[in-house]
């Protein structure tokens, strides 16, 4: 009686599975679509992954499948590790350490701006002081994925402004590293202040001691790696990113940070360009579920209650960012162009607001956080990348309007010359 209950409920399973495999193969053909449409207009693919999943939300209704997030849960943590481990993996220590004081000035000045601000906005919200610690978070720091994609596609590597923006995204990596700690003190269920105050120590003593390593134990770890077997190898670097994020998580510094610190040590050995190969492709897969799965837990009926918090948000970030892009852009020697150029990357925001908003539905925080992160991003990254690519035509109209202004006060001083010498 027992193995046949068993075995009707394996059937039972199994076709479940097969259901739930159709769906998420649709949901995916339908990302391909969407995407392709989205590149025409030069739209990242973050954005498109997260409408799929919220068309696709049981909360929605707009898609005629049944899909829930916890069947992705586990698959999204993955993507999770795998973006933050691909960018420790991108971090470039020697530009870091090379040009720290100029990094840290112009960087710093960047992430201050942000971070003050946003927090101030965060409390002018009003939704609670931890709240407003997570609203900062979001809107202080750039998409380091959507920065490096829009680099290469408008081809701008070159561009003088270029090494600039890449030095700020180095600094917000370090931040983002540093603000995961604060925050995860902050929401854990420690009380007093030793008790956080210990946490916060373990904290950046587990940060402290990896960027160590990756600076001083690069040829150790590169032996650890040394295989010219490429399934092994990918499965020894997969298995390395998950077990720090473990650690990572179980130390208080999130998975995510145990991820990215990691790909900072692998970063640093012989083998970056050989795992960098391997790693984009699983990246990019398994990020598509991370985002995904985001998509899926938010419902539009929340928008409404946010909206008026998200347009805020977004114009508070865009006029902040422009000013703070011309501030860092004059402190680095360059003109207005370069600033428009450098704000127009920098906006964008992403990833690192999704990781914030998990965090804080795991705290039980603020339920509007989750649909304001989904709301926010969803504009951000559709406006910046279209903004970034219209930039260098605002460029050329300020170039235009400056020569025939130049050419206005040269005939000007002809003119008044002329009426001195008659």
């Amino acid at each position: 009686m027992h193995r046949a209950a068993a075995l009707a409920a394996g059937s039972t399973d199994h076709a479940h599975l097969g259901t739930q495999l159709i769906t998420l193969g649709v949901l995916f053909v339908f990302a391909y679509v969407l995407g392709r449409l989205a590149k025409r207009v030069g739209l990242p693919a973050i954005p498109v992954y997260m409408v799929v999943g919220l068309l696709a939300s049981p909360n929605t209704h707009a898609f005629p499948l049944d899909f829930q997030a916890a069947d992705v849960q586990l698959v999204a943590v993955f993507g999770l590790i795998l973006l933050l481990f691909s960018l420790g993996l991108e971090f470039d220590q020697d530009e870091f350490f090379g040009s720290l004081g100029k990094l840290v000035v112009s960087g710093g000045t960047y992430v201050a701006l942000n971070l003050g601000i946003g927090l101030a906005f965060g409390f002018w919200v009003g939704w609670g002081t931890r709240e407003a610690l997570i609203i900062a978070g979001m809107t202080a720091t750039s998409s380091s994925a959507i920065v490096t994609k829009l680099l290469i596609e408008l081809r701008r590597l070159t561009n003088a402004e270029t090494p600039m923006i890449l030095g700020v995204t180095v600094v917000e990596d370090i931040f983002i590293a540093i603000y995961l700690a604060i925050v995860s003190a902050a929401l854990s269920h420690a009380t007093g202040f030793w008790p956080i105050a210990l946490r916060l120590v373990l904290d950046f003593l587990f940060i402290v001691l990896m960027f160590a390593l990756a600076r001083w134990g690069g040829k150790y770890v590169s032996r650890l790696l040394k295989t010219n077997d490429d399934e092994l190898f990918t499965v020894l670097f997969f298995g390395l990113a998950v077990v720090f994020g473990g650690i990572g998580e179980e130390i208080g510094v999130t998975d995510a940070i145990g991820a990215f610190l990691i790909g900072v040590v692998l970063g640093a050995t012989r083998y970056h360009a050989r795992i960098e190969r391997v790693t984009i492709p699983l990246r990019d897969i398994f990020a598509a579920f991370f985002f995904l799965n985001f998509g899926l837990d938010l419902d539009v009926a929340q928008f409404g209650g946010v909206a008026w918090v998200v347009v805020a948000a977004v114009i508070l970030t865009l006029g902040l960012n422009f000013g703070a892009s011309q501030l860092i852009a004059r402190m680095n020697g360059f003109g207005v162009e370069a600033g428009i150029n450098t704000f127009v990357i920098l906006q964008n925001r992403g990833e690192f607001a999704l990781i914030l908003a998990t965090l804080a539905v795991g705290a039980g925080l603020d339920e509007r956080l989750t649909p304001f992160a989904g709301l926010y991003v969803l504009i951000m990254a559709v406006i910046g990348p279209l903004m970034a690519a219209n930039s260098e035509r605002v460029n050329t109209r300020i170039r235009k309007r400056r020569v025939r202004r130049n050419l206005a006060k040269a005939a000007a001083l002809a003119a008044a010359s002329q009426l001195v010498e008659e």
